[in-house]
């Protein structure tokens, strides 16, 4: 199986912004934990991965949602071990409809599959380097200073909001939204 790409974007892209090498350090993990952030968020990889290997429990509906998207091919969907032939995907949402109706309730389903996008879009690259770029940039600041018996604290800045450009990204590439309640 073919792991998804260590980034969402481009390490030179932010390179630019920071005027940095591509290749720095601190850069990197900066990039490295928007990319964190935003798999977190919308609840999978974004990147694409090839011959994957899901595993999933028979819902007793027509529909079974995957905890990928979308969905670039289909390879085998097997339930309780049995090849099961004529699924259907729909494809960018990633959910699989039962070509007799319903998933079997208390069935073991596996889904080999290609899922995500190459190229990452626009959008996701943007957000998560805008992302990158506050991490970066934050300082972690003296949170106190204890001189003989005085003290003071100060707020810390513990960590990074979000843009409306990082929500909307994060809204147009979420999956399973049913358990926002």
């Amino acid at each position: 199986m073919a792991a998804a790409a260590e980034f969402l974007a481009d390490p030179a892209e932010l390179g630019v912004f920071l005027g940095l090498p591509a290749d720095d350090v601190r850069l990197l993990a900066a990039l490295r934990a928007a990319t964190r952030r935003f798999r977190g968020a919308v609840r999978h990889p974004v990147s694409l991965v090839t011959d994957a290997t899901v595993l999933l429990d028979g819902t007793g509906r027509a529909e079974l949602h995957l905890p990928v998207a979308p969905v670039v091919q289909l390879h085998s969907v097997r339930v309780d071990g049995e090849e099961l032939t004529g699924v259907r995907a729909k494809r960018r949402a990633g959910v699989l409809l039962h070509p007799a109706g319903c998933w079997p309730a208390w069935s073991e389903v596996t889904v080999r599959l290609d899922h995500g996008h190459d190229p990452v879009p626009d959008e996701v690259a943007e957000a998560v380097i805008d992302q990158a770029r506050a991490i970066y940039r934050l300082d972690p600041a003296i949170q106190q200073i204890t001189t003989g018996t005085e003290s003071v604290s100060f707020a810390a800045t513990a960590a990074v909001g979000i843009t409306s450009q990082w929500q909307a990204a994060v809204e147009a590439h979420r999956l399973n939204r049913g358990d926002d309640a």
